[in-house]
């Protein structure tokens, strides 16, 4: 039996708050469209700097802080990290939007990449079987 046990939203700065909420804002508004404008719409962001990993950190922090406890439907890692990576790019940096998969079981799964690591790929359900990186954007 699986036992739902709710957890603490993590105290995220003002500022961080408000740039992913329109983040996420914008990712769920653009959740129904194909997925090759979204892809365009993110290679838009090449010319920018990377971002360092503490504000790629920070700001996937914010961005699962201000998730609205009411939405009726899905918010899963494809929204989350899409807003993580327009949450940097509305601060002026960029990060990797990538997707990717495994084996055993199959899955699917997606999130925000920067040149020294990732933020949202290792969701601590299995380390032995690690996410491969199958499209990355820019």
């Amino acid at each position: 039996m699986t036992v739902m046990v709710p957890t603490v939203r993590p105290t995220v700065p003002w500022r961080d708050r408000l740039v992913a909420a329109v983040a996420l804002t914008v990712s769920l508004a653009v959740s129904p469209l194909p997925l090759r404008w979204k892809l365009a719409a993110v290679r838009l962001l090449r010319g920018l700097p990377f971002a360092r990993r503490a504000h790629l950190e920070a700001l996937y922090t914010a961005v699962q802080a201000v998730i609205p406890a009411w939405w009726p439907g899905r918010i899963a890692c494809m929204e989350i990290s899409l807003a993580t990576v327009l949450a940097t790019a509305l601060t002026g940096r960029q990060a990797r939007w990538v997707h990717g998969a495994r084996f055993l079981p199959h899955a699917a799964h997606a999130w925000a990449e920067f040149p020294e690591g990732a933020v949202g790929r290792d969701i601590g359900d299995a380390i032995d079987r690690p996410w491969m990186p199958v499209l990355s954007v820019p």
